[in-house]
């Protein structure tokens, strides 16, 4: 297997053999020059999709429903049209104090490990519930979260 570029074409690399190679198009942050109509890159070239943008609070919320684990109660996701929930943290949470204190926003991935992999991590891959795995980066100074479902029917 060989692994090349094209040296007039910045972005495009080709791997494989001789014989039968593949064009691949590395993208990097500073590439990324999106225009005002265009969807995020994590959409658009990664097939990501919008699962929910959570939100720090120390306001009680209606219907909010606590997460032992983590220390923290959550509410209005399953409420909001918008895929809005808000998260309010014990003082002894464990959770980052980067996701107690900065709105995130969260996307479906299909491959939990390919959507981290080369990225800052705050803390590890979890399962907060049965057939759901996270993990959450830092991006431009914000945190991102991916979460992975295993949604295969028995």
């Amino acid at each position: 297997m060989t692994f090349g570029f094209e040296p007039d074409t910045p972005g495009i690399y080709r791997i494989g053999n001789k014989k039968q190679t593949k064009k691949l198009r590395i993208y990097s942050v500073s590439m990324i020059q999106r225009k005002d109509n265009e969807l995020p890159f994590a959409i658009s070239k990664q097939g990501m999709q919008f699962h929910h943008i959570g939100i720090p609070t120390n306001k009680h919320k209606p219907g909010e429903r606590y997460i032992e684990k983590y220390k923290f109660y959550v509410s209005g996701f399953e409420t909001s049209e918008y895929g809005i929930e808000w998260m309010r943290f014990d003082p002894d949470s464990p959770v980052s104090e980067i996701i107690q204190t900065v709105p995130h926003i969260a996307f479906k991935v299909s491959h939990l490990e390919t959507a981290i992999q080369g990225k800052e991590l705050i803390g590890e891959i979890s399962v907060p519930s049965e057939r759901v795995r996270t993990a959450m980066i830092i991006e431009n100074g914000a945190p991102v979260e991916f979460i992975e479902f295993d949604e295969d029917t028995d």
